[in-house]
């Protein structure tokens, strides 16, 4: 057979199981062999093979597809949770990864064939579209460009939970023997420079905006710039940019799959990163891409704002604009929108995270098996845009200390409701991101979503015998937080058993992040003082200013116990860290963050703490209340290669620990 196709004993070898590429290809002709050609006979159906190549994706923000939603410590599950049989419509078997279950054995959330596939599949069009008769030129060099950044993506998904891994740089023939199908792992410079490199071959060729509401999902220039300014950024990150700690990981061929570096050779790494971030915003820029901000609020949602901006509360509005500038579809700071995660998927997994505001029992619905973690909500900023323990007015007091919601907080707090003090003072953020106890939530409920004033809201109560408090062990609340920001407001519930759930792409990259990587890079090469420095505060304060608290030197300098702060790369650097943290809370980048951070031991030390969500008084609810303990060795930063790949193909040398 042609080159083109790999053998299915490479993929075994490589892969470590048996895969087909995709039912698009299952047509058997009269000699009883599958037909590449027949899927790039014409147009009609090689679109359908480049659908294919996208199909690969990861489902991203689904507890099934998605190790980073409840694989870490931003969200918790309930353990052992039965109710209508939800462990088995909305997965819970990635919270193992949170758990320490993880072995060479039992390996979660293992996408490593399905990558290859993805990869094996992205080649086979690069060798054959040319050979489609109906097309034009430039459509191909156009579709060959977006199966060699798909390409470059699977890589660098095996390469963020594995580390370095095969190079796939073309299909191995049929006939390969079984020494060239025997591959090893290529270190892990080489691995993100193949990935970089293949992005920038695709770039020229990508449009710079999707033509067609039909192709949107698809990549874009600003998509292929932006998703390798975050690869750029993460192979200069302490985990992957001369990693000491994994200094012996070591091949059988005596290759150190962790090359140890200088710190000069380290600092070209971030110089790398901070360029292709400057290219992405440069390339997002003349895509309009931009902030989703509070004009776009009022012009884009008549209905929620009951016709008017003026009939909304700037309180509302800025919650609006955080809420909606995550999940808004295709909102104006949306760069790549994940068009792989299901529906269904995402329906279901809004429910179980949800408290039923109306009364209304409905399947799944309102069990609240979704907490957030205390540190989760400890760590957003006061109202003054610093952390509790920094800012001046925080000074002496007892977070947990009982205080009735005001009139100056009706929007955010049920007026008169004793709650704790923790929740009032906080950033817009807090607010819009999440629901706990005595905490206003505005929703597409009947009587809500066109209410504009506070006594129109629905509010929370999670303690024993309120509406939303626990009912069974099999129940939440698990901490007394929920993750709002998930909940559209579209959501609605309408009666008995009745849901209707919000769709939206997954924001895989939106422009905050960039704005965040950007900032962190040039701090890491020139610190908070030097020639890009005002470019980085510009990026920061812009995301502070939307999100409703003041710049960064005006936070610190003004309000803070340790002014000047950011006047060190060490002071920056945990300011940047913190900010991303909030600003992307529960959109799957923490769990990757904190890793190639190298900060995940001390965050996973601090445990899961929430409040005593069986108590009915609110003397004893707020009290920190232990619910977990978590673990993070060395080994827990990569996966382990699973047991059978490396009894198939022993070149695969295991990761460290595993």
């Amino acid at each position: 057979m042609r080159k083109i196709i790999i053998s299915i004993l490479a993929t075994a070898l490589l892969a470590g199981g048996m895969v087909s590429c995709n039912k698009f290809l299952d047509v058997v002709p009269d000699d009883g062999l599958a037909s590449i050609e027949k899927a790039f006979n014409l147009r009609s159906a090689a679109i359908r093979y480049l659908a294919t190549c996208y199909s690969f994706i990861p489902a991203d923000g689904i507890p099934g597809g998605d190790p980073a939603m409840l694989g870490g410590d931003e969200l918790w599950d309930l353990v052992g949770r039965v109710v209508s049989n939800t462990s088995a419509r909305v997965p819970n078997t990635y919270f193992n990864i949170a758990r320490g279950f993880m072995s060479a054995n039992s390996v979660y959330a293992n996408d490593w064939p399905s990558m290859y596939e993805g990869i094996r599949c992205c080649d086979i069009l690069l060798e054959n579209v040319d050979r489609v008769p109906d097309m034009e030129d430039w459509e191909k060099a156009q579709w060959k460009a977006e199966a060699k950044f798909l390409k470059a993506y699977y890589h660098f998904n095996l390469v963020r939970k594995w580390g370095p891994v095969p190079i796939i740089r073309e299909s191995l023939p049929i006939d390969s023997d079984i020494n060239q199908v025997r591959v090893y792992r290529d270190n892990i410079d080489d691995c993100f420079d193949y990935i970089i490199s293949l992005m920038d071959e695709a770039l020229p060729d990508l449009p710079l905006v999707n033509q067609s509401t039909d192709e949107y999902g698809r990549v874009t220039k600003a998509v292929c710039a932006s998703i390798k300014a975050r690869v750029a950024t993460y192979a200069a990150s302490p985990l992957f940019n001369g990693n000491a700690q994994e200094a012996g990981l070591v091949d059988g061929r005596g290759e150190q799959l962790f090359p140890q570096k200088s710190e000069d050779q380290i600092k070209e790494r971030w110089k790398n990163a901070m360029k292709a971030c400057e290219d992405a915003l440069k390339i997002c820029d003349e895509a309009s891409i931009r902030l989703f901000d509070k004009a776009l609020v009022a012009l884009e949602f008549p209905v929620v704002l009951n016709g008017s901006s003026n009939h909304v509360n700037d309180t509302l509005l800025t919650d609006m604009t955080l809420r909606n500038s995550f999940y808004r579809r295709w909102n104006s700071e949306m760069i790549w929108g994940n068009t792989q995660t299901p529906a269904s998927s995402m329906t279901i997994f809004q429910q179980i995270c949800m408290p039923i505001l109306t009364g209304y029992r409905m399947m799944l619905g309102g069990y609240k098996f979704i907490g957030v973690p205390l540190k989760i909500a400890e760590g957003f900023y006061t109202r003054n845009g610093l952390p509790i323990r920094n800012d001046l007015e925080w000074a002496g007091q007892n977070v947990y200390q009982l205080k009735d919601g005001d009139a100056e907080h009706a929007y955010y707090l049920k007026e008169g409701y004793t709650t704790a003090v923790m929740n009032f003072n906080r950033e817009p953020r807090y607010y819009s991101s999440l629901g706990f106890d005595g905490g206003t939530w505005l929703s597409s409920l009947p009587g809500v979503s066109t209410g504009v004033q506070p006594d129109d809201m629905a509010y929370i109560e999670c303690r024993l015998n309120g509406a939303h408090g626990k009912t069974s062990s099999e129940t939440g609340p698990i901490t007394g937080f929920f993750p709002k920001k998930l909940f559209p407001y579209e959501c609605v519930c309408t009666a008995d058993n009745s849901f209707t759930s919000w769709w939206f792409p997954w924001p895989t990259m939106r422009l905050t992040d960039l704005y965040l990587l950007y900032a962190e890079c040039i701090n890491e090469v020139e610190g908070p003082n030097g020639f890009h420095a005002d470019d980085m505060f510009e990026h920061l304060d812009a995301i502070r200013a939307r999100a409703g608290i003041p710049g960064v030197k005006a936070a610190w300098d003004n309000y803070s116990n340790n002014p000047g702060y950011y006047n060190t790369k060490i002071g920056m650097r945990a300011i940047i860290h913190q900010e991303r943290l909030n600003e992307l809370a529960f959109e799957s980048q923490r769990f990757w963050d904190i890793r190639r951070w190298m900060e995940a031991p001390a965050e996973y030390q601090k445990g899961i703490y929430g409040f005593h969500v069986t108590s009915t008084s609110p003397e004893d609810y707020y009290v920190k209340t232990f619910v977990a303990e978590q673990n993070f060795g060395l080994k827990d930063y990569f996966w382990p290669i699973p047991t059978t790949y490396i009894e198939i193909n022993p070149n695969l040398v295991q990761n460290l620990g595993w």
